[in-house]
């Protein structure tokens, strides 16, 4: 059973929820479909040493929707506002999928507010027939041929069906609102054509994290990722899929807290 957690709202409509406390501002954006507590595990785990807040995307948990058809540009406008009418000022910035690609833009336009940013199963210049595969499904599910078992195919392995994570995940996917998950589909659809030139700008360290089983948002991608970021580490954990944060939470938990006290300028003095 879903265990919901308290929200408060931004004077946008922008929800989102506010565990632990410290120096350090982390802040957690999931993927389509998703809300909140789909970063149950990290949240328990990193407020406990940090100042967690999450946020619902927009037309997911309780955020308002935004207007007409978004694009990627509009939803890194949207969370730029949130963290502005929370006076957040510098952000550790961690996306899932969705939320991956909001946070590489927010990185690509606005670095004075990132002391950190990390992807979660984030997608990198796709190939073209993989571009033409999720657009085809953009278009199926604005068309409202949504199917809220599909996804679990292919975030899940077939030995993966019995967990908790599963179960977690199925319920979200059934109370997501359809309108606003083929809105933030569809930007998630085109969005990795917009900021994937911009990483070598990105002078904060930089975590990319996948599962080596994820076949959309792949180790591949997570390294050449890394490799175009002047502080860029890619982690690929073994035997895990899309929801790798809730199928494997200890192991990017760690890696999380790693990143979040992960100093590159210091660590290169010593290797000098």
């Amino acid at each position: 059973m879903l265990q919901t957690l308290h929200r408060s709202k931004t004077p946008s409509g922008a929800a989102y929820a506010e565990h632990g406390k410290g120096e350090e501002t982390l802040v957690l954006l999931h993927g389509v479909g998703m809300r909140i507590e789909a970063w149950g595990p990290q949240i328990e785990s990193l407020s406990r040493s940090n100042r967690v807040i999450a946020f619902d995307l927009p037309g997911h948990g309780q955020s308002a929707p935004l207007e007409t058809r978004p694009e990627l540009p509009d939803f890194v406008a949207w969370f730029g506002k949130a963290i502005d009418e929370l006076g957040l000022g510098m952000i550790n910035l961690a996306g899932h999928s969705m939320g991956a690609l909001i946070a590489a833009g927010f990185a690509a336009t606005a670095p004075s507010k990132l002391a950190r940013v990390a992807l979660l199963n984030g997608v990198y210049k796709r190939t073209l027939s993989a571009r033409k595969a999720v657009e085809a499904r953009a278009d199926e599910i604005l068309a409202g041929a949504f199917d809220r078992e599909a996804p679990l195919e292919r975030w899940f392995s077939p030995d993966e069906k019995d967990g908790n994570p599963y179960r977690l995940v199925r319920e979200l996917l059934q109370k997501v609102d359809s309108a606003g998950y083929a809105a933030a589909y569809r930007a998630f659809a085109t969005g990795d054509a917009f900021y994937s030139d911009s990483w070598q700008q990105v002078r904060c360290p930089a975590l990319f994290l996948t599962g080596d089983g994820d076949k959309n948002s792949t180790a591949e991608m997570a390294g050449k990722m890394a490799k175009a970021t002047p502080k860029g580490r890619a982690v690929v954990i073994s035997g895990h899929r899309h929801m790798v944060n809730l199928t494997a939470p200890e192991e990017v938990s760690e890696a999380m807290a790693d990143w979040l006290t992960w100093q590159p300028d210091q660590q290169k003095e010593r290797e000098e």
